[in-house]
């Protein structure tokens, strides 16, 4: 059970990261895509790719942002997306790419705590997360409300940044995130804490290993995970 001050300072994470989102919600798209050089698409089509997604299956993108996540699941045509985010500019966001893609009519948008899902036990065939578990306020929570979720026998593929540990990649990784990165979201955005955070949340960032812990540790089974791009980012696959 948490205390009064761990739930105030889940309650202010909360607060920040959907203010953060609100403001940078219209160059969100354009930033992720230049700042990662186009490699965050190619880790969503892995990421879907791991997660066994199927035409039968329905599909649940928690922290969902503008959609890539949910817009690459719909090209596997499944028989219905879920789409939550507490971000009401994010989700707009994703409306208008919605309207003019082949996932609009298939997709449902939802506002909504990712850590307070407002669905029924075992609804999910598959759910995907990308780039959101980071910003959770209570990780162990959202992680465990994604399992509950979730169908006996389906899968959770969890799409995360991570930190490099091989010369030289970590040492040009880190220094890209701490000194060019910020720069130049502050510069696009106009929102300089946003991109300070980025860097700070990843660097605090439970990954490899002690995130499959955190998995396994909310029951998740069959939990594995795979390396992209260096370490830059890792996919976290888990089973219930």
């Amino acid at each position: 059970m948490p205390t009064v001050e761990e739930q105030l300072q889940v309650e202010q994470k909360h607060q920040y990261v959907r203010g953060m989102f609100n403001n940078i919600s219209p160059r969100y798209d354009f930033l992720n895509h230049f700042l990662s050089a186009g490699a965050d698409r190619y880790w969503r089509r892995r990421a879907i790719k791991m997660s066994g997604l199927e035409k039968d299956s329905l599909f649940l993108d928690v922290a969902c942002g503008t959609g890539d996540l949910s817009m690459e699941a719909s090209k596997r045509n499944p028989a219905g997306i879920v789409a939550v985010d507490f971000s009401e500019n994010m989700l707009r966001r994703f409306q208008t790419k919605c309207a003019s893609s082949s996932s609009n009519g298939r997709t449902r948008m939802i506002q909504a705590n990712a850590e307070m899902l407002p669905f029924a036990d075992n609804v999910f065939d598959v759910i995907g997360v990308a780039f959101g578990v980071r910003n959770f306020g209570d990780l162990e929570r959202g992680l465990s409300e994604m399992r509950r979720v979730l169908k006996v026998g389906g899968n959770v593929v969890i799409l995360e940044f991570s930190k490099p540990k091989r010369f030289p990649v970590k040492q040009i990784y880190f220094y890209y995130f701490q000194k060019i990165l910020p720069t130049i979201g502050k510069l696009v955005s106009g929102d300089g804490g946003a991109y300070n955070y980025l860097p700070r949340s990843v660097s605090s960032f439970p990954d490899g290993v002690d995130f499959e812990k955190l998995m396994l540790g909310v029951k998740f089974t069959r939990v594995e995970s795979v390396s992209l791009t260096f370490g830059i980012a890792t996919a976290y696959l888990g089973s219930k």
